[in-house]
């Protein structure tokens, strides 16, 4: 695949790009109430509740994120507070890029348009994207697909919004739960692993694996 030459790179933008610090915006709130290891069983279960939020039919992502927060205290023992979910969910625009990110995306975007497809809510994600260092030639919501990754639905809008085809892009995400597997059933062949550690290598999905941003350059013959 090092010789592809995809019309569009699409992008998971929260983690991939931006930092995602769901975990840390949780230990600030509840890390005085709990041990070291309870806190690490809060995030497990908070990640958990995220996903499972975002499967059924579309709502806002404070929703999302106050539902997640209030099933993770209930199942932890701790007592739930709105206003530490809003808390949270208010950080993320705050979030800026990993280290690696602005060089990496700069070096591509000279010769292939980029493009974002986000779990995020359309007041949340340009906060974020302006940090990340380059152009984008579009930016995807959640909110503007009415679905949430990694159900299909946002990709097909992505696609549609590009007059692509699942053959005309790469798609660049550090997680399979959320992006991969999704690209891989609709027949997206071309697909980049950003390996940030927090999900382990599945080959069955078809992919380049790069370390970070900084390789992607490479894996397009730039």
């Amino acid at each position: 695949m090092s010789q592809f030459r995809p019309k569009f790179i699409t992008f998971d933008c929260y983690g991939t790009l931006t930092n995602f610090q769901m975990a840390e915006a949780a230990q600030e709130i509840y890390g005085a109430q709990l041990s070291e290891e309870r806190m690490r069983e809060f995030i497990k279960n908070f990640s958990a509740y995220r996903l499972d939020e975002i499967l059924g039919d579309w709502k806002p992502y404070n929703e999302v994120v106050h539902n997640a927060v209030e099933r993770t205290c209930k199942r932890n023992g701790v007592a739930f507070d709105p206003a530490d979910a809003r808390k949270i969910y208010e950080k993320v625009p705050s979030w800026g890029p990993h280290a690696d990110v602005p060089a990496g995306l700069a070096k591509v975007a000279k010769e292939i348009p980029l493009v974002i497809l986000s779990n995020a809510m359309d007041e949340q994600i340009p906060h974020n994207v302006e940090k990340l260092g380059a152009p984008f030639h579009a930016v995807f919501t959640a909110q503007q697909a009415q679905s949430y990754k990694p159900r299909m639905r946002g990709f097909e809008y992505m696609l549609d919004q590009l007059n692509a085809r699942p053959e005309d892009i790469l798609h660049v995400s550090s997680s399979f739960r959320y992006d991969l597997m999704t690209a891989h059933d609709l027949g997206i062949k071309n697909k980049v692993w950003v390996n940030r550690g927090h999900e382990p290598a599945n080959p069955y999905y078809g992919y380049t694996e790069i370390k970070d941003i900084g390789g992607l350059p490479g894996v397009v013959g730039l």
